[in-house]
């Protein structure tokens, strides 16, 4: 797992590749990259160094002068930890997600975009659904995802079998009480993994409608809320596999995006097929983030400014959906809402406080692609021919 080590400023002189001990291990890799994180920490620049799995980090604390004109340099070491979970303010954003990204990307290898577009899908208060083949690492990815954001985590495995009441809880009489006392089901937690979803019958997917839209659960006549931030990664397999229910278009809807992950690329899977199993390095890798901090982002990421322009741009492609002979149903105002979201999103999240058409073209195919069919078979449209259409639509 990457590791950060604390270090004076640096005043723009280069770094040269080194070695690095830790312990009574040496590790091979020397290479050490600036990144200037936090920057409004005083004297105080963060460096990302290539460690396979440290535990502590040298932070330098200042430096004092002494009665005789020495400079005392004062260092200690830290959980990492501890060092991870600073503010996310606006300053440093892009550098700040970088690094998040980085870390994520050091245990589900070579999906940096997927990467990005899921930390964009949580941050902007939506849900995201990850279709793929089985074995990719799409539940890898809904793990360290809540590991590194601090966040709680369950999971859940959906099977044919499943009723909505295993999802939502249930209440079971104590005869000590001579009541019926409400046990919480898995879906009272931060981050939800819906694994395999559709192989649940579609009363059971139904039970996630009220908690995915109204972040609240209501049974046995009680609405309960739930501990914001709530997000639900939902997994499943492609449909001609068998044993598979498809999920309806209102359970479709209520997922901001749609992503797949892929083979990984020849490095990659070197790499991976070296480590082997990686459940050492999730176990100790660290949080980046904290609850607050997770609200904190996405209440920032709200306030991005869309132009009038950028607006009209979005309007112009919901209504090329509508009017297109290629989709058999246009795009919702629902949809379009989740647009601008996540428009908002990506480019709070590369240092701006402004959208621009790339923040938006970006997103789109992820967003809108789990929400249109063809208007011959009724099936869905590849990503790349999906593009191919949209670019008819003439950009401000």
């Amino acid at each position: 797992m990457p590791g950060l080590l604390f270090l004076p400023e640096l005043r723009g002189r280069p770094l040269q590749c080194m070695p690095f001990a830790c312990g009574r291990r040496r590790h091979r890799s020397g290479l050490i990259r600036a990144l200037a994180l936090w920057p409004d920490a005083a004297s105080v620049s963060f460096v990302r160094l290539l460690l396979p799995n440290p535990s502590l980090i040298v932070i330098n604390t200042g430096a004092r002068r002494e009665p005789d004109g020495r400079r005392n340099h004062r260092k200690r070491n830290i959980p990492m930890a501890t060092a991870l979970k600073r503010p996310f303010g606006d300053s440093g954003v892009k550098e700040k997600f970088d690094a998040i990204v980085e870390q994520i990307g050091g245990i589900v290898l070579g999906k940096e975009r997927q990467i990005r577009l899921a930390l964009t899908c949580l941050f902007s208060e939506g849900h995201l659904l990850i279709e793929d083949l089985p074995g990719i690492g799409k539940t890898t990815l809904a793990k360290v995802l809540s590991r590194c954001l601090g966040l709680q985590f369950r999971r859940v495995q959906f099977t044919s079998d499943m009723l909505p009441g295993d999802i939502l809880g249930t209440s079971v009489f104590e005869q000590k009480t001579g009541r019926f006392v409400f046990h919480p089901g898995p879906i009272f937690t931060q981050v939800l993994l819906a694994d395999e979803i559709n192989r649940a019958t579609p009363k059971t997917q139904s039970a996630l409608l009220e908690a995915m839209e109204e972040r609240q659960v209501t049974t046995e006549g009680s609405t309960r809320p739930l501990e914001p931030p709530f997000f639900v990664i939902a997994t499943q397999n492609p449909l001609e596999q068998s044993g598979t229910f498809p999920l309806p278009e209102s359970q479709l809807d209520r997922f901001l995006m749609r992503i797949t992950l892929g083979y990984p690329d020849r490095a990659s899977e070197k790499l991976l097929l070296q480590q082997g199993d990686a459940k050492t390095i999730f176990d100790d890798t660290a949080s980046c983030l904290e609850p607050p901090d997770v609200l904190n982002i996405q209440r920032r990421a709200a306030g991005v400014h869309l132009s009038d322009a950028l607006l009209d741009y979005a309007q112009d492609l919901l209504d090329f959906t509508r009017r297109s002979e290629h989709f058999a149903v246009g795009l919702s105002p629902r949809a379009g809402l989740a647009l601008l979201r996540a428009t908002r999103t990506w480019a709070y999240l590369n240092g701006r406080k402004f959208g621009l058409p790339e923040d938006l073209q970006t997103v789109f195919p992820w967003v809108v692609g789990h929400r249109l069919r063809s208007a011959e078979h009724f099936a869905e449209i590849p990503a790349e021919r999906l593009a191919a259409i949209f670019r008819s639509v003439p950009v401000p």
